[in-house]
């Protein structure tokens, strides 16, 4: 794995291919040490585990948008007509030559603007909210079913970025915590192996049932993020409160990259210290 100087200046791991997972509405305490969840707490035991981790916000679109953006833009509701006039991670992966797709569970189609089909609602899909990415049919059409992403692995097609926002039975939200665990359990190992041996998998949850929070701007609820893959420290903890602006400064970090708005708060501090700095 190639060391690269973060944009604090240390020197961090820079991982080939990065996943982000993100599933819905479950506190810590109903995932982490639950029989409902045998995979996940497997992976989290196997790899790395933030154990002071919190939701931005509540309700969910808020929490998204803090994911791929590094703010809430002032919007605190679910709204299916607002608009995001504001750069976003696929505005810094694009530069740096970075391919990336967002894998929708349930959407109908690429570019598709409606507030939700079956299982699949958009203010669960980020990507559908940033005019740059929303209004341009180059980067809406890598917005794309999650039946996609199977095809894409096997022809080794895997993008260096992935998102994957599962529908909203499998991400816990009406279903529980034992489908969503069933999902995961199908969908990780496969992903992980695709990865490659330097590539990075968050998995986290949009929030929690309580207002817990910490970090200047999160407050909402106390959920689990794990993050995995072979060049994470193996059953390493992260113990510092911790919060989405964590994931995407992570992600920043790992790729070089400047830090998105809230991101940059030293408040947030990157989960790096979870994975090997060298071979």
């Amino acid at each position: 794995m190639m060391l690269v100087p973060s944009a604090t200046g240390a020197t961090q791991p820079r991982a080939t291919r990065i996943a982000l997972i993100v599933m819905e509405n479950t506190e810590y305490g109903s995932v982490i040490g639950s029989g409902e969840a045998p995979f996940v707490n497997r992976l989290a035991r196997t790899y790395g585990l933030a154990t002071d981790f919190y939701g931005t916000a509540h309700p969910s679109l808020p929490n998204y948008l803090a994911l791929l953006g590094g703010a809430t833009f002032g919007i605190d509701d679910n709204c299916d007509d607002c608009r995001v006039a504001a750069s976003s991670l696929v505005d810094q992966l694009e530069p740096a030559h970075i391919t990336w797709k967002a894998y929708m569970e349930g959407v109908p189609s690429p570019c598709y603007t409606g507030g939700e089909s079956g299982n699949y609602t958009k203010h669960h899909n980020p990507f559908a909210y940033f005019s740059g990415i929303a209004e341009r049919p180059s980067r809406c059409n890598r917005v794309v079913a999650l039946e996609q992403l199977g095809a894409d692995i096997a022809a080794g097609r895997l993008p260096q970025f992935v998102w994957i926002t599962p529908d909203e039975c499998h991400d816990m939200h009406d279903c529980g915590v034992s489908a969503g665990d069933r999902f995961l359990a199908g969908i990780i190992p496969n992903l992980l192996r695709a990865l490659g041996p330097s590539g990075l998998l968050f998995l986290t949850w949009d929030e929690g049932t309580s207002d817990e929070g910490c970090c200047v701007f999160a407050h909402g609820g106390h959920i689990a993020t794990v993050l995995a893959g072979r060049r994470v420290r193996r059953g390493s903890r992260f113990s510092r409160p911790a919060d989405h602006y964590s994931i995407l400064r992570t992600i920043e970090d790992v790729w070089r990259l400047p830090h998105l708005r809230n991101a940059g708060c030293t408040c947030s501090p990157a989960l790096t210290p979870l994975l090997i700095r060298s071979r």
